[in-house]
């Protein structure tokens, strides 16, 4: 995709949206209602965008039109990092993002997106689903009147474009970077200069200078923001996003209004969301990097071993300073991620990892 061309369709529908949207109001005629949901990313965005847009087309199907949600893109309603407050102040009814941008409301959020060397997009739903996450996800946001989802999931993300090579930690120290969550706290340990912003945003401030290193996503998002216009060492994997999940958050009073069908289909489709987003990324990632190394000169490189152990330290620390936190919830969220973890990754280490590195090495076809 022409990132010029993406940008420009986003950025219209951006300018168009905006004074329409502000008018806009939830419907209810004859027992239907419209509800609007704000996203953080920009419109018809691969794989984020797209999900969040099928998954309120998904939900406004299997209600018959009982329950149709409308999407408003980065900036059509609200500023892209602002989504979560426009539900809490009830200028929209549902948003899609992610939890770790709203860490700044609880510490605790960011261990339902994603968590430095901690789990894999599987073992995160089993913990959420099945081993009390969703349970304490609840509590931390019941604080603000919400409910969350999980609404979709990228898989282990790229570690990020940088202007220069790195040759160690040295090279990191006093790199202004792009990247959020609990992530961004460990680059900081490392020595870096962290801020997040929007999507739409990175582009320019790469450009421009005010960073030297950025992070989103992966290829297949990566190649329709250009990043590869402005920086060509593009380094794998990222050991701080290890299976990001975006969220689709709601007004809880009204989710419980609804009758028990129409919850039933907010709670179904963001699961059923979740595998397809997935798969989606897990699709189009290794193609899109081909693409990149192809046609864009783009080199693609591995985090030098001792960036990778410093940033497992930095990350053990940040887990203990959370689990030693004076919020009772967060130091539960802690602690119960722990757990989980030290379980799963029985399984993920001790079998799928086993049975991955024999393919590599015995099967060629």
């Amino acid at each position: 995709m022409d990132r010029r061309s993406f940008i420009k369709k986003a950025g219209l529908a951006g300018a168009a949206g905006v004074g329409a949207a502000t008018l806009a109001a939830p419907a209810i005629a004859q027992g239907n209602q419209t509800w609007r949901m704000v996203t953080t990313w920009p419109k018809n965005f691969p794989g984020l965008g797209v999900g969040a847009q099928r998954l309120a087309d998904r939900i406004t199907a299997a209600s018959g039109g009982r329950l149709t949600i409308q999407v408003y893109s980065a900036g059509e309603l609200v500023p892209p990092l602002q989504s979560l407050d426009a539900v809490i102040d009830g200028s929209a009814e549902m948003s899609h993002g992610a939890a770790y941008y709203w860490q700044n409301k609880s510490p605790a959020l960011a261990f339902f997106t994603g968590v430095p060397y901690g789990m894999t997009s599987r073992e995160l739903t089993a913990w959420v689903r099945y081993m009390g996450g969703q349970e304490l996800w609840d509590e931390i946001y019941d604080q603000f009147g919400l409910q969350g989802f999980l609404s979709g999931d990228t898989g282990t993300q790229a570690g990020g474009w940088f202007r220069e090579e790195l040759t160690g930690v040295d090279s990191v120290k006093g790199l202004r970077f792009r990247t959020p969550g609990l992530g961004g706290r460990v680059w900081e340990k490392l020595g870096a200069t962290v801020t997040n912003m929007a999507a739409g945003e990175i582009f320019q401030a790469l450009q421009s200078g005010t960073l030297d290193a950025a992070e989103f996503v992966g290829p297949y998002n990566d190649l329709a923001l250009g990043f590869y216009q402005v920086a060509k060492n593009y380094y794998f994997p990222s050991f701080v996003e290890p299976g990001l999940a975006t969220e689709l958050v709601v007004d809880k009073a009204k989710y419980q209004e609804l009758p028990e069908d129409l919850q039933a289909i907010i709670r179904d489709v963001s699961q059923a969301e979740y595998d397809q987003v997935a798969s989606d990324f897990y699709a189009n990632d290794p193609r899109a990097l081909q693409t990149l190394i192809n046609d864009h000169g783009v080199t693609v490189r591995q985090f030098p071993d001792e960036i990778m152990e410093a940033g497992g330290k930095a990350a053990a620390e940040i887990l203990g300073e959370l689990r030693d936190s004076d919020d009772a919830l967060v130091k539960k969220t802690t602690e119960s991620f722990i757990e989980a973890l030290n379980v799963l990754r029985t399984r993920s280490e001790g079998t799928d990892g086993a049975f991955i590195q024999a393919r590599e090495k015995f099967f060629k076809i």
